[in-house]
């Protein structure tokens, strides 16, 4: 009777190490991310509401704009889950399809800010100098204006405008993301300058400018990958702001019309109807908040996963 020999320790360890999937910053960066239980938990509320409102108007088949007078003020049942309005239009029809309003918003904002904060955050910290200096006060002065007043302010200068120009729906979404991302842009940029600055004096970083590599390249190759952590945390956080002003500018009046029922815009509708009916106000203020309190937690479990200084 014959054996089989067992395998070498060796040969186990290293079929063992082949099989093994090889530790990336990103995957490092997931698996701390799963970790964070609040983190999950927002992410798991935010793309639950992502596909609601990209696909719950084609599901829920009420439309926005049909008035009822009939079923003025119904409280929330089966067939109008979220009760109706005061001309009997259904709220989840409208809170569905403001959704897409208020998060496009969100993300095109946060991807012109990112966009600006990174630009400007780069130039000053590879630059230094006068370049540096003329860059970040400018940062600062932007920094310490009261932003919900030059919201105001630009947004009542300009909307009426761009809705001649352009019509009203491109017109006010245009002016929003503009203004909103215009204005957010200065945290992100003193976040990649601090990190072009630590890391500008890193070793591999000498070792490139003495083999002669060209500046863009250093930057776009060997320090923005570097810093690019931060910049999600950045702009994960950039997007509940921005939907946050939106709902405040058009609960002010001065965001989307009527027509077009963003969360901010179904709150002003609905502020006379507090006492009356107040599944008018709570529905789409919820939305607002759970909204941006998952992006936050998200933004909390990014931080901690692209943290090198975390345990993994």
């Amino acid at each position: 009777m014959t054996t089989r020999a067992a395998p070498a320790p060796d040969a186990l360890t290293l079929d063992t190490l082949r099989a093994r999937r090889p530790r990336t910053l990103w995957n490092d960066a997931w698996r701390q991310f799963r970790r964070h239980r609040p983190a999950m938990l927002g992410l798991s509320v935010f793309l639950f509401f992502v596909v609601a409102v990209v696909i719950g108007p084609s599901v829920w088949h009420h439309p926005i704009d049909e008035i009822n007078f009939a079923a003025r003020k119904q409280a929330p049942s089966l067939s109008h889950p979220f009760g109706t309005d005061d001309l009997g239009r259904d709220i989840l029809a409208r809170i569905l399809q403001g959704g897409r309003v208020s998060l496009s918003v969100g993300v095109v904002a946060m991807l012109i800010a990112v966009t600006i904060g990174t630009t400007i955050g780069a130039v000053a910290g590879y630059v230094g100098g006068v370049v540096d200096t003329v860059l970040m006060r400018f940062t600062d002065l932007l920094i310490s204006l009261p932003q919900l007043p030059l919201l105001l302010l630009v947004v009542y200068l300009f909307r009426d405008r761009l809705r001649q120009s352009i019509g009203v729906e491109s017109g006010t979404f245009l002016l929003m993301v503009i203004v909103l991302g215009g204005l957010r842009w200065m945290p992100v940029a003193r976040l990649v300058r601090a990190q072009f600055l630590s890391i500008k004096e890193k070793e591999y970083m000498e070792a490139a400018r003495c083999l002669g590599v060209p500046a863009w390249r250093q930057v776009l190759v060997h320090m923005l990958p570097n810093a690019f952590s931060q910049v999600i945390v950045a702009a994960s956080l950039a997007i509940a702001a921005v939907i946050l002003a939106e709902s405040s500018l058009s609960f002010l009046g001065l965001g989307f019309p009527p027509d077009y029922p963003t969360w901010g815009r179904l709150l002003l509708d609905a502020k006379d109807l507090l006492q009356t009916a107040p599944h008018t106000v709570i529905f789409p203020g919820l939305m607002i908040f759970l909204t941006v309190l998952s992006i936050n937690f998200i933004g909390d479990g990014l931080r901690d996963a692209l943290d090198p200084r975390k345990a993994r």
